[in-house]
């Protein structure tokens, strides 16, 4: 997995693989979900990550 943020618009990727993506949806207005032919996810981007608490990412305890 890789981890990306732009830090100027506030958007956080989370690229899961290298698939080729075939289809995006819209889970609510500032998260998107892209998919491969499979079915799995490939990518997931997050607007206003900062502001959702998405971003800084959190390790876990």
């Amino acid at each position: 997995m890789r981890t990306s943020y732009d830090a100027e618009d506030d958007i956080l990727v989370l690229r899961m693989s290298d698939k080729p993506i075939v289809r995006e949806t819209s889970q609510d207005w500032n998260t998107c979900i892209s998919y491969a032919a499979d079915g799995t996810v490939v990518e997931v981007v997050v607007l206003e990550a900062s502001q959702q608490g998405a971003w800084p990412l959190q390790q876990a305890a």
